[in-house]
């Protein structure tokens, strides 16, 4: 039973992790949460519900879960950028200079999270909707398939332009922009980024959970935004770690007892970390210049 938790808890972990990327990359860029990364997760799921549903039956398995993972990221992509363009963009070149405290973009993005709850909710209505099942043990496809999406994902970060051009906005946006980086651009595309990663969890959710509902991205996401605080927000590792970390722990509590209470636990857990590192456990603290 131990083993078989472990194993479990490392798939679910590894789901975690990928949405938790989509929090610590726009963070990193940014400085601000995007709570509406649930809701991108959500249609994520119905985007490759829909393209599955359609093909199967006249496709190989592996064909069609390709075609699924495939929608759901462009999918994921392209709703990324628009929620970047629309509710965010404005709010940040109204608030260069200081003009805009950090509480607007935090508002904005809870306002976004719920219109797009409601928005599926009139779309898809409540119901839940199973995906098929196209493979009999699929956790051994979503350990493999998360675990090559976060190599490639460090090879991106670290090796390409794209990636050396969000390190340098990270560190300083006025200087990046002086050296010639399009940050609007930069800021576009990770939000791309990070939204396909959060469509790959959703997809590799739903073969393990097997059914999308509107309401699907809230515990999903909480789970990630902690893993990415306790992993250290901004920290690509360290947002692995928090995830694949919270799906074991979640696992082994449900051998105790005290099942009922996995998520009283993680935060609890939560709490502890912070309390003695305030910036996670990969996380680095360095001073800013006011």
């Amino acid at each position: 039973m131990l083993f078989q938790a472990l194993v479990t808890g490392f798939a679910q972990g590894a789901m975690i992790a990928l949405v938790a990327l989509g929090y610590t990359m726009v963070f990193g860029v940014l400085k601000m949460i995007n709570f509406a990364h649930s809701e991108v997760f959500m249609i994520a799921a119905y985007a490759g519900l829909f393209v599955m549903v359609g093909i199967a039956g006249r496709s190989s398995p592996v064909v069609v879960a390709v075609a699924g993972v495939v929608a759901a990221m462009g999918a994921a992509a392209v709703l990324g950028v628009l929620i970047e363009r629309v509710a965010y963009r404005p709010l940040r070149l109204r608030g260069k200079g200081g003009k805009l405290g950090r509480v607007t973009p935090l508002v904005t993005a809870i306002g976004v999270s719920v219109l797009l709850q409601n928005v599926a909710q009139l779309l898809f209505t409540a119901r839940y909707r199973n995906y098929p099942r196209l493979f009999d043990n699929p956790r051994p496809v979503i350990v493999a398939a998360a675990l090559l999406t976060m190599v490639l994902l460090e090879g991106i970060v670290k090796f390409t332009w794209f990636g050396k051009a969000m390190r340098a906005l990270s560190s300083n946006e006025e200087a990046a922009r002086l050296m010639g980086i399009r940050t609007s651009r930069v800021i576009a595309k990770t939000f791309a980024l990070g939204s396909s990663l959060a469509a790959i969890g959703a997809v590799l959710y739903c073969f393990d959970q097997s059914s999308a509902y509107p309401t699907m991205g809230f515990k999903i996401g909480t789970q990630a935004f902690v893993a990415a605080v306790l992993g250290g927000i901004g920290s690509i590792s360290g947002a692995m770690l928090g995830g694949l970390l919270i799906g074991i722990l979640g696992e082994l509590v449900k051998l105790t007892p005290y099942s009922g209470g996995v998520d009283v636990l993680v935060f609890l857990v939560l709490i502890g970390v912070l309390l003695v590192r305030p910036a996670g456990l990969l996380g680095s603290t360095r001073a800013e210049k006011v």
